[in-house]
């Protein structure tokens, strides 16, 4: 599996991408940067689109790249969220006030985008994957998610702080080849963490410690906030016994 870092980021500078990941070129986790990073040609090769919430920073994308497929009369593209974030952005975000609603604009080949109800630890079949989406601690209803295919999976926990469900799940995929997980703020700031349901350098190694098989996966860490990207780094440099690492803007992965 091809995996692209499109953004990785928890928050926007010129230097700076909120969240999306490209899996073989068909899937996405998340949606946060996937018209400002990827071009056009890209866009239109994808088939699904994984959200694990509806916060702006991992769907806002989701509004241009609707449109850039409408205008290229592209098939739809599958948007994979719980039933919770699937009303929230028809609420909030595609309502005809803040976007058009392109689930009832079509294209020739059918609706512009097409909303997908991920139903938590059922495994759906998307775009050639098996898709779980696990249930994961943040201030709203937030999911991470499992994608298998022949060769291998990869884990996703989306915005998350201290959790159980997702270990536990992970625990008993045997051919986990790679984890993708947050970490959004320096051990200083834990009280904010804690508050707003993200990771700190200590919270994440303890919860890394959750997963006893398989044992030293690749773990690739995103959402650091850019006005502690220093500080965060450095602390996780100091993290014993962990395969982590950080990645950059268009980085990409052989899974």
């Amino acid at each position: 599996m091809d995996l692209r870092v499109v953004g990785c980021h928890g928050g926007e500078t010129p230097k700076h991408r909120t969240s999306a990941f490209v899996l073989d070129g068909r899937l996405t986790f998340d949606a946060g940067s996937l018209t400002s990073g990827l071009d056009l040609k890209s866009q239109l090769k994808l088939e699904v689109c994984l959200i694990s919430h509806a916060h702006l920073d991992h769907i806002r994308d989701l509004a241009t790249i609707a449109d850039n497929r409408y205008q290229a009369d592209a098939p739809p593209l599958l948007v994979g969220a719980t039933k919770w974030t699937i009303a929230a952005l028809k609420k909030h975000f595609f309502n005809g006030v803040i976007w058009p609603d392109f689930s009832k604009i079509p294209t020739s080949h059918g609706p512009t985008i097409q909303f997908v109800e991920l139903v938590p630890e059922k495994v759906m079949r998307l775009a050639g994957f098996d898709v779980r989406a696990i249930t994961v601690a943040h201030t709203i209803d937030a999911s991470g998610f499992v994608v298998s295919s022949k060769h291998g999976s990869i884990a996703y926990s989306g915005d998350t702080g201290p959790t159980e469900r997702l270990w536990e799940v992970l625990n008993d995929v045997p051919d986990l080849r790679a984890l993708l997980i947050e970490v959004s703020f320096p051990n200083r700031e834990q009280k904010l963490a804690t508050i707003s349901g993200h990771h700190t350098p200590r919270s994440l190694a303890l919860d890394l410690r959750k997963l006893t098989h398989p044992k030293d996966v690749p773990t690739l860490l995103y959402h650091i906030k850019p006005v502690f990207q220093r500080e965060v780094e450095g602390e996780l440099a100091k993290l014993k016994s962990l395969n982590l690492s950080v990645p950059q803007l268009d980085d990409r992965y052989k899974i």
